[in-house]
């Protein structure tokens, strides 16, 4: 078990999913945990699954807007203490055509997965850089970065945004000895409050998962507490796939020639 005892971990999109998963995780390991989020209901059964969470910090914050994040992250630190690890989780996952997508939809999506990334690092590095003793940013990406999907352009787009933003973010803070690294999470099953997929998708992804199930929010925390912790100290901008192998190839196809 990895130890972030007294380590500060930060998390957007925390009140549940993805998000909460990482959350209670790193809090489980020990550290102190800020958890951010719009939806304060979602927030305050976050809190209470950490059995009240004397090392955990709630804040109810909008990653599209630099006040509000500057302000989670600087309530996170007088609360909690300096940031050692951030991670820009919070993202939507609407459908929309690309002939009937409004700007609003585009603008939407953008907003909450890409610029909220892009606050989120950027507000955190800015305190890392001004105590100098490093870090550790993890931002949450998706196979749909290099997996393309009717309906979701709005969002593989940001996605692979996300991946290339956490490319040059690691590299230029690398002499700064803060980590920068994405997770691209597969399929993961989540409360339907916060993403509701039909049945017939799920069993169509799942055909191409060797590992044969989706991920669960405990899958991609685990991924997330590597990243943090001094075994990923020379890992930095890649990207780490947790998906069960589903991007390995179309796993559903049968053998090309007669086995035998």
């Amino acid at each position: 078990m990895l130890d972030f005892t007294d380590r500060v971990v930060l998390v957007t999109g925390a009140g549940a999913g993805i998000g909460f998963g990482i959350a209670r995780a790193f809090h489980a390991a020990g550290a102190r945990v800020a958890l951010g989020d719009f939806r304060a209901p979602a927030l305050a059964r976050a809190l209470a699954e950490l059995a009240g969470g004397a090392r955990a910090f709630t804040h109810v914050m909008d990653v599209r807007d630099e006040k509000s994040v500057g302000d989670f992250v600087a309530a996170a630190e007088q609360e909690l203490g300096p940031v050692d690890v951030a991670v820009a989780n919070a993202g939507i996952y609407p459908n929309a055509a690309v002939l009937d997508m409004t700007v609003e939809e585009w603008d939407r999506v953008m907003e909450t997965n890409l610029r909220g990334v892009f606050l989120t690092c950027q507000a955190a590095a800015r305190r890392m850089v001004a105590r100098g003793a490093g870090g550790k940013i993890i931002t949450i990406a998706s196979g749909a970065y290099q997996s393309g999907r009717r309906g979701a352009s709005h969002y593989c787009a940001s996605k692979a945004g996300v991946v290339m933003f956490t490319k040059v973010l690691a590299m230029e803070l690398a002499d700064r000895h803060i980590n920068v690294n994405a997770i691209a999470p597969g399929l993961v099953t989540v409360d339907p409050e916060v993403n509701a997929v039909s049945g017939e998708y799920v069993q169509t992804l799942v055909k191409n998962i060797p590992w044969g199930r989706p991920g669960t929010p405990d899958d991609i925390a685990r991924a997330a507490l590597y990243l943090a912790s001094p075994l990923a100290e020379y890992v930095t901008g890649t990207v780490l796939q947790v998906d069960g192998g589903s991007s390995t190839g179309r796993t559903y196809l049968p053998f090309s020639t007669p086995r035998g």
